[in-house]
This record gives C-alpha cells, sequence and structure tokens, in this order.
C-alpha cells in the first residue's frame, strides 16, 4: 500500500527534511514500538525512501534518522488496530491524540518509517 509521494506534492512543495515528534514518543520511536506517523496534508510531503532527521518538537533537539517506508491517505474512520499497534498505543489512544492535534480534521496520511541504520 505504498503511496508515492509525488502524487501529493505541488510543484512548489519540497520534500522535507526533518520532522518533529512530542518528546513523549522518542523512547517508543527509537525502540522501534513506533513506526509510523499520522500527520495532516500540510506535513505530507514526505519523499518515499528518503531519510529525514527526527527531532523533539518541545526543543527540537535531535534524537536520529528515520527512512521514509510509504505515506499513504486514510481517513480518520478508517484508523485501525492495526495503525495503533504502530503508534503503541490503543485505538482509543490515537483516535484521542488525533483529535487533540488536528481537531476537526478526518482527511489525515499515514508516514510508515523506520530507523536509519
Amino acid at each position: 500500500m505504498t503511496n508515492s509521494v509525488a502524487s501529493n506534492m505541488t510543484n512548489n512543495t519540497k520534500a522535507p527534511k526533518d520532522i518533529t515528534f512530542f518528546g513523549r514518543f522518542e523512547s517508543d520511536i527509537l525502540t522501534g514500538k513506533k513506526t509510523i506517523t499520522i500527520r495532516d496534508t500540510a506535513e505530507s510531503y514526505f519523499e518515499v525512501g528518503s531519510e529525514v532527521q527526527a527531532s523533539t518538537f518541545e526543543d527540537n533537539r535531535w534524537f536520529c534518522a528515520l527512512r521514509i517506508l510509504s505515506v499513504t491517505p486514510i481517513n480518520v474512520a478508517d484508523l485501525s488496530d492495526g495503525h495503533a499497534a504502530q503508534e503503541n498505543m490503543t485505538l482509543l489512544e490515537l483516535k484521542s491524540v488525533i483529535g487533540d492535534i488536528y481537531p476537526g480534521v478526518t482527511d489525515l496520511f499515514v508516514i510508515e518509517f523506520s530507523k536509519f541504520k
């Protein structure tokens, strides 16, 4: 289910080289427990196969490099227990976090990544 980001990019959009996460997710990312992030359109322009630098949102502290594996559109209603497991939380927790970060937004993107070796 890999979706090339090129189809999501406009002529004026450059694929980002950096990504931020709330600090509470750092450990889960570093241990491989969190392997996706769900973002809105404004943060969906990652290029599949690219390396991005991950840092904490709160203080912009770098903590690892990630490889972008896929970028796939999703509606909040279609989020599953599988997505929640990839986020290292329950589906109820995932939907709550998404609602807090993106209130009223239903069309999002699943960005799958792995820690760059």
